[in-house]
């Protein structure tokens, strides 16, 4: 969860550690741009609550800088159309559009290009391995898969799923494969994006939270996740408006 507060001193302030420097933070970076863009007067002062683990490959630096323009762009007022914060987004990362506008979707492009859709309801077990993932190594791995066929969304929905990051990352970080080959035993089991995290669902909440009695807290950080067609941010604002 995230924390805001607006301030009249044009200050832009990060409260919680990351343990590196605010300017490298794509919380800070976001507000920045967003001050930047729309010549705000106001400043503010952010907080977060950190659940995802760090280099799990969850989107969680994404989701927050997309929140950040989200939120900022109702509190200091500057208006700006969901186009132009997806614009701004896309500057801080290709998979921050689709955060910006909540809704689930097919990407196409650098993942700027994006078109809704409606996925059935189904509930993740998901389980990061105490190991961090490079992605700048896994892209800069000559093993890397990089002549696979584009596909349609029909395709995508109709054919097995397959993450050319899987066998790079395996060969590297030992612990990503063990992670797969026991997540298997309950369907088929991928890694979101380019690891740590993997990732295997269920059509049961139930089933899902038995399975997860299996992993033990030393191993790595797992949990359950329920897929949602639409952002929690865009219904809380939405709430907040009216």
């Amino acid at each position: 969860m995230m924390h805001f507060n607006v301030n009249d001193d044009k200050e832009i302030n990060l409260l919680t550690d990351f343990g590196f420097p605010k300017e490298d933070n794509l919380i800070y970076k976001a507000a920045k741009m967003l001050k930047e863009y729309t010549k705000s007067a106001k400043g503010c002062s952010i907080a977060i609550d950190k659940i995802l683990p760090q280099g799990g490959g969850l989107g969680g630096g994404s989701s927050n800088a997309a929140t950040t323009l989200l939120v900022l762009n109702k509190l200091w007022n500057t208006n700006l159309s969901e186009d132009e914060l997806a614009a701004i987004g896309k500057q801080l990362g290709a998979d921050v559009p689709v955060f910006v506008r909540g809704k689930s979707a097919f990407a196409e492009g650098v993942g700027e290009k994006l078109s809704p859709l409606e996925l059935p309801k189904r509930y993740y077990l998901v389980h990061t391995p105490n190991c961090h993932v490079s992605t700048k190594a896994v892209f800069g791995d000559p093993m890397l898969k990089r002549d696979s066929k584009k596909r349609s969304l029909n395709e995508l929905l109709n054919q097995p799923f397959n993450n050319d990051f899987t066998p790079t990352v395996r060969k590297n970080y030992y612990e990503v494969g063990q992670a797969l080959d026991r997540l298997v035993k309950y369907g088929p089991a991928f890694m979101s994006g380019s690891g740590s995290s993997c990732f295997v669902s269920f059509n049961e909440k139930a089933d899902a939270v038995k399975a997860l009695e299996d992993f033990d807290p030393q191993e790595g950080k797992s949990f359950i996740a329920s897929s949602v067609n639409l952002s929690p941010v865009l219904t809380a604002l939405n709430e907040f408006l009216n």
